[in-house]
């Protein structure tokens, strides 16, 4: 595996890939990876020639008072894991080559709409760094299949939209989430938990299993169930900042057209900000479909 934190290299390498006739596959990361991300890049491998894996913490993605300075980094380990899978090449920019006007007068790629929902309204401008950095590492990396975990499942569905509404030659591919063994949703951010607050965090999915059980069950009365999964939540020492059921396509609210329903939690365990999705397909010969996502 080579690693450079050269843009100019790392194009190079890969025009001489694209001469071949070979297929590049990336995985974008902030690093600390886990077996989520482990996940990626073997699903990577199986999809492409060569497999490129970016590792850089974007300070524009963090809003004020989040966890920048403090978010893990662990980048002997990160190269260990990723070599033991078989990664090609490993891009770990600086930040003064990502933005070297700094932040605020760089251009930025913003996608109305879905960016400004759920976790959108939590986080205020967090997706527009999110698709600044991914629009930019794509341009580098000219991929032809890029690869992100469904966990963070508004972050998918914002990048597959701006890949279609901006014609970017990428096709983009969400992983299921990789769970724990008592159903937590891998994340970096799970270092962060006490003991006693990693005995509670199963909940969340757990909270989300039980709505995506109901509904296929035929209870449809939505705003019951969120009421309910947020009172189950605070009660259990959660913060929420929302449960939300929602079209899986648009994010927005379910109607008589909806194909896929999407149930999305985000939620504070102390310091800690959690986030969990589960899915259910309808199926169209009935009111309510089969279960769809773990």
């Amino acid at each position: 595996m080579r690693t450079t934190g050269n843009k100019g290299q790392l194009q190079a390498r890969l025009s001489e890939v694209r001469n071949k006739g070979q297929r590049i596959a990336f995985v974008p990361t902030m690093g600390n990876l886990h077996e989520g991300h482990i996940q990626l890049v073997r699903r990577a491998r199986e999809k492409a020639d060569v497999v490129v894996v970016s590792i850089y913490v974007n300070p524009l993605q963090f809003g004020a008072g989040e966890d920048l300075e403090n978010y893990p980094r662990t980048l002997a380990a990160d190269k260990e894991k990723l070599f033991g899978e078989g990664a090609h090449l490993l891009y770990t920019p600086d930040t003064a080559d990502i933005y070297p006007e700094g932040l605020q007068r760089h251009t930025q790629v913003e996608v109305p709409d879905l960016s400004e929902t759920l976790c959108g309204s939590s986080r205020p401008g967090h997706f527009n760094g999110v698709t600044t950095i991914v629009a930019k590492l794509f341009n580098i990396v000219r991929p032809d299949i890029a690869l992100f975990g469904e966990k963070d499942f508004q972050q998918l569905s914002i990048v597959r939209k701006m890949v279609t509404d901006l014609c970017m030659p990428v096709e983009v591919i969400g992983v299921p989430t990789v769970r724990d063994i008592d159903g937590l949703a891998l994340s970096s951010r799970n270092s962060y938990l006490s003991p006693a607050q990693r005995r509670i965090a199963p909940l969340l999915h757990e909270t989300l299993a039980s709505c995506r059980d109901a509904i296929a069950c035929g209870f449809d009365n939505f705003l019951q169930l969120e009421s309910h999964a947020r009172m189950k939540l605070l009660q259990a020492g959660f913060t929420p900042d929302y449960f939300a059921i929602r079209d899986a396509h648009t994010l927005r609210n379910v109607t008589e057209d909806t194909e896929e329903i999407a149930i999305l939690a985000a939620a504070r365990l102390g310091r800690t900000r959690l986030i969990d999705n589960v899915r259910l397909s309808l199926n169209p010969a009935s009111d309510w479909g089969m279960l769809a996502s773990p």
